[in-house]
Formats: structure tokens, sequence, C-alpha cells
């Protein structure tokens, strides 16, 4: 497993060199084994890199400053590894940390694929995510981490509008252990800061200057869809595309489609 040994933040990287990499950045329910469905297939055509963010999966040590931010975390790596721009490809919590990178450093960033946008690029508290907070935060006040656990995957594996369903199973397995993998890493981290932008991610957008791509599942949670229309709405010449049938996961739940759509996606922006 290797370490950055400059961010101590874990990170796999495969693939032919000579092009400008790919940056995969998971989501908050997760940590880099999402990418698992793509990978191989990925790795035989582009150089990629996917990483633990601080506090999840085997990026496990305390950062030695705080406040800390992930955006510098993930530039200080991608430097750390010679890689002086590259497509980047952002998960919900990672794909505001994709888009804060590319607004603090966007000499790294060549562009955005940024799949069911949440963290920071969040803007409003609807019903359903306030009663995620709730339950997740009810549980884990009475210490218990397995109810913590159901309350991530009942809301961003199988969303508000349906019910668990055994076709998921696998989904919500693999979630399941990443989501509790970052609750244990995380356990005593209540001295732990991490920066927020001033201006907020979310009032920046116009900001951003390179080819943007957004993925909204259309049985998300309605706050993600609101922030997937206003990265589109905002960002100059950013595209939309909805898939309907799809959660918060869209590359777990669609791993194929996610790969093709990827795929089209770096030929479309290498080509401009």
């Amino acid at each position: 497993m290797p370490v950055c040994p400059d961010t101590d933040i874990a990170y796999d990287r495969a693939g032919p060199t000579g092009g400008t990499p790919v940056l995969l950045v998971h989501a908050g329910v997760a940590d880099r084994r999402m990418w698992e469905p793509q990978w191989a297939a990925l790795t035989r055509r582009h150089d990629v890199v996917r990483l633990d963010l601080r506090g999840f999966g085997e990026s496990a040590s305390r950062p030695a400053a705080v406040p800390f931010a992930h955006h510098d975390d993930v530039a200080d790596t991608l430097a750390a590894l010679g890689v002086e721009r590259a497509h980047l490809v952002g998960c919900s919590f990672g794909a505001g940390v994709a888009v804060e990178t590319a607004l603090e450093h966007p000499e790294l960033v060549a562009s955005l694929l940024l799949a069911a946008p949440g963290g920071s690029l969040m803007t409003e508290m609807s019903p359903e995510l306030r009663r995620f907070f709730d339950a997740e935060r009810e549980a884990m006040d009475r210490g218990d981490l397995d109810a913590a656990v159901q309350a991530n995957l009942d809301w961003w594996v199988d969303g508000p509008q349906r019910e668990a369903d055994p076709a998921r199973t696998g989904i919500r397995d693999l979630v399941a252990t990443m989501q509790r993998r970052a609750f244990e890493v995380t356990a005593d981290w209540d001295d732990v800061e991490e920066v927020e932008l001033d201006p907020p991610t979310a009032e920046r957008l116009s900001e951003l200057a390179v080819p943007t791509l957004v993925l909204e599942g259309g049985l998300d949670i309605p706050t993600i869809c609101v922030a997937a229309r206003d990265v589109a709405g905002q960002v100059s010449g950013a595209r939309r595309e909805v898939w309907t049938d799809t959660a918060h996961l869209p590359s777990l739940e669609r791993p194929e489609d996610f790969r093709a759509l990827l795929e089209e996606w770096l030929a479309e922006v290498s080509r401009s």
C-alpha cells in the first residue's frame, strides 16, 4: 500500500504514462476502493491515481497541522507524484474537494467530472438531508456505530425514494465497510478542524474555467440535485447529465456506464 511520504496520503497509481493523468476522489461514505469497478479498464488506457482523503481508508494519520485542507492534501500529493496537471473526477464530498482544488490550485486541474456533487457544493438543508443528519448524529451520540452506518446506507446507497433491494447488497456491503472505517479512523478527531473556503465554494463556481461535466442521480437526495443544477448553471460551458434510475453513487450502481461516460468525457476534453 503506497503512502505519499510528503502527505501521509494513501494512493494507487497505474496505467501508461505520457498523457494527462486522471485523479479519482472518493465520496464521503467511501474511500478509494469505490473506484475498483472501473480501475482495471481505466488503467489499461490512462495514467490514473486514486487516493484516500485524510481520515478515510488507509490515510489514517491525523494532520500534522490543524486546521488542514483536503484540497491542499490533493495538491501536495499530486506534486509529490510529479503530476503537474490532471483531470479530476469526484463523487459527492469528493466532488466538493475537486472543485476546491480547481479554485485554490487552478494550474493543477485540466477538467472536472462531478458525480452527485455534495460536500462544500451543497447550499440548502432539505428535510431529507436533515433527517439523515439527525439519524446519524443520534446513533453516534449513543455509541451505536451499526445504526450510524445503516443511516448512511439508507440515505446514500438506497436514497430517499426507494427501499433496500437485494440487487444492491454488494454495494451496501462495500459502502458499509468503507463508512465504518472512516468512523473508526476519525473517532478521536474532535479537535481536528478542516479549512472551509471563504467565500464558500458554492459561491465561487463562476470562477471555474475548465471543462466541467456534472452527473446527477434522479433518485438522490434533493439537496444534491440542487447542487448539480447550481454547478451546471453557474460554471461557464458546463454540461449536466441525469441518470434517472440511480441515487447518490452512480459509479457503483452503473459501473460500466460510468466508465464509458468517463472515457467519452476524457476523449472530448482532450480534443478541445
